[in-house]
């Protein structure tokens, strides 16, 4: 598997046939004008919640890629199937198989909704699962006790990909306790210094976890990581 991280919260994922782009959030995000959105070639769009920076370029995507498949909570499934992209709904706890991975729904602890204020469902998280790698993809969320239950529910993970940027979501010394939780030592990082209100030091919150000897792992804009 290879995550390439994208700016923000967005990512992309390659398992061996698959292309998944998480919470697509990059013509919004002025650190990701190297990136063309038009050029992105994906099989699936993941999204994690409603709000604007991680559905954003969504339907643009979805247009030209005519092949590929939304998965979302049910509420986000419905907007964009009306918007005529095909997609999976679900909610936490149901679980999905693919070609070549599987996705089961978890709960997030963060709000949702659309811009212009309407009900966007409930904020997930997805595990993922290849034939050789386990991931957590958090989304939005604070920290929560009910983390313990994913690897119990889903096995080791490889990797956990949680926000680190405070104010709306935990912050990094959260992020650490989420990775006992997780029984996780190899966390990526999202949903930090995009803006100002969750602009972090990256260099004091790296030696936080070293100094737990865990690993922050934190990629530049389009720099991959391979499990």
């Amino acid at each position: 598997m290879k995550i390439t991280y994208l700016g923000h919260s967005c990512l992309l994922i390659k398992t061996n046939n698959s292309k998944i782009v998480v919470d697509p959030f990059i013509s919004g995000n002025p650190l990701a004008k190297s990136i063309d959105v038009d050029k992105l070639s994906v099989d699936y769009i993941l999204l994690t919640h409603a709000h604007q920076d991680h559905i954003l370029d969504t339907e643009r995507i979805a247009e030209n890629n005519p092949n590929c498949k939304l998965i979302a909570n049910f509420e986000l499934y419905s907007h964009f199937t009306a918007k005529n992209i095909d997609g999976i709904g679900c909610n936490p706890g149901g679980g999905m198989n693919f070609n070549d991975f599987s996705l089961h729904c978890v709960q997030a602890v963060h709000s949702s909704s659309f811009a212009d204020g309407s009900y966007g469902g409930i904020a997930c998280g997805f595990v993922l699962k290849t034939a050789h790698n386990c991931v957590y993809i958090a989304g939005d969320t604070s920290l929560f006790m009910d983390m313990k239950l994913i690897p119990i529910l889903h096995g080791p993970l490889d990797l956990a990909i949680l926000p680190i940027g405070d104010l709306f979501t935990m912050g990094y010394k959260e992020a650490k306790i989420a990775s006992d939780y997780l029984d996780c030592k190899n966390i990526l990082a999202v949903h930090f210094n995009t803006f100002p209100p969750i602009t972090i030091d990256i260099e004091e919150a790296e030696q936080y976890f070293q100094s737990y000897d865990k690993n922050l792992i934190i990629r530049d804009i389009n720099e991959t990581l391979a499990l």
